[in-house]
């Protein structure tokens, strides 16, 4: 697992709920693996947007995730609400993912994580 060097990042990561905290941080790891083997992928900064852990490169939209105690089973990646990341997936893998508008893949806590798909 990738240590967190934004200590602003790891804080918010410290603040979730044990179950949740690694949950999140898988789905963290495959954001930065994924981002690793993604040609043309030369930099990935963590830091925060809106409070939420969020994952930018040049020239490709932010992903930002987050737990919020509101939904305490459950945990999202968010996506810029003005691409077809969101709109593609619900094509490709309606079946496999939750959505939240056009905006958002969410988990519950029980699922497993599609690695494959996301």
């Amino acid at each position: 697992m990738s240590k967190i060097e934004n200590p602003e990042v790891a804080r918010v990561f410290a603040s979730y709920p044990e179950s949740m905290r690694k949950r999140m941080m898988r789905l963290r790891q495959l954001v930065i693996d994924t981002a690793s083997e993604t040609e043309g992928v030369d930099k990935l900064e963590e830091t925060l947007k809106w409070g939420e852990p969020s994952y930018l490169t040049k020239g490709g939209s932010t992903l930002r995730m987050d737990w919020k105690d509101r939904a305490p089973n459950q945990y999202a990646i968010y996506f810029n609400c003005n691409t077809k990341l969101v709109s593609t997936f619900k094509e490709l893998y309606g079946d496999v993912f939750t959505f939240e508008g056009k905006r958002a893949i969410v988990f519950d806590e029980n699922d497993e994580l599609p690695v494959d798909e996301l």
